[in-house]
């Protein structure tokens, strides 16, 4: 069996961390697991994850094949929980576009939890 390290830098393997979310086995407890989690759905290209775990008050804000395209056109690196707390999660995300240029995505994000899940709602970019 092939054993992967989960792409959400947690030093898990994925069957045991966010793949459990991925497959709605378990929901994240967490700010910072749901963050992890919806990084690694970027780098896994699981755009339908995303939208689930988007707020609807910000979901319409949110393009199924944008996601798509954006998870799929970009190699992604490393992510970096600066800080997480209550509702607030800082992070930086790392990736490579197809050009080969690295860049780094610098974001708080502002979560929300309804009936025991957890739900990104936006973000202020750094």
């Amino acid at each position: 069996m092939n054993k992967m390290n989960c792409p959400c830098c947690s030093g898990k393997e994925y069957a045991t961390c966010c793949e459990l979310f991925h497959l709605n086995k378990e929901l994240p407890k967490t700010t910072e697991e749901l963050m992890r989690s919806r990084y690694a759905a970027f780098a896994m290209v699981l755009p339908e994850y995303l939208v689930d775990t988007t707020h609807s008050s910000t979901q319409k804000d949110n393009d199924f094949s944008d996601i798509e395209d954006w998870a799929k056109s970009n190699k992604w690196l490393k992510l970096e929980i600066v800080f997480a707390k209550a509702n607030k999660v800082r992070f930086r995300a790392y990736y490579q576009d197809k050009q080969g240029e690295i860049y780094e995505h610098d974001e708080l994000s502002t979560f929300v939890q309804e009936n025991g899940k957890w739900f990104y709602v936006d973000g202020e970019f750094y």
